[in-house]
């Protein structure tokens, strides 16, 4: 049985049909053409598919769309400002914290719910904010640079 439902998608009221079991990931990236979220394991273990539900970090992977029913979404996509990047965006590509690519929108997304909530993170607390993200090519370190420097630019780990 189909449900209408309505919500905020990277700030723009969304409303519309969904299946019962139809994802939230899928939603995104095949009905309103949000591509940047990525499903990599399909089952909640690799965060490509990370976006921000009401602030909180989720693997859309696991939400059902009916689940997101009055809630704002924000994608990747989200995070820039017409053709400006988020200044974590750009902390990420001059600290060559990008490689092949595929995990780094989850990993944006997720260093984002953190520097939402906390704007001079710990090492540490960087490190647990981006644990549920799988990443094979970078060893992690410039991303925790790149959060670091997005965090605080003036004086990120001087």
């Amino acid at each position: 049985m189909q449900r209408k439902i309505a919500f905020t998608v990277n700030q723009q009221q969304v409303e519309m049909v969904v299946d019962p079991f139809e994802r939230l990931i899928d939603v995104l990236r095949e009905r309103l053409d949000l591509t940047g979220t990525k499903e990599g394991c399909g089952g909640g273990e690799c965060g490509a598919c990370t976006v921000l539900l009401d602030g909180e970090s989720v693997n859309s992977c696991l939400v059902l769309a009916v689940e997101i029913d009055g809630k704002a979404v924000r994608t990747v996509e989200g995070l820039s400002h017409y053709l400006e990047l988020d200044e974590l965006q750009q902390a990420f590509v001059n600290e060559g914290a990008i490689q092949c690519g595929f995990c780094t929108p989850g990993m944006l997304m997720s260093a984002r719910a953190l520097l939402d909530k906390n704007s001079e993170p710990t090492v540490a607390d960087i490190r647990e904010a981006i644990s549920g993200n799988l990443c094979r090519c970078t060893g992690y370190e410039r991303i925790v640079v790149a959060v670091s420097k997005a965090a605080r630019p003036a004086s990120a780990l001087t």
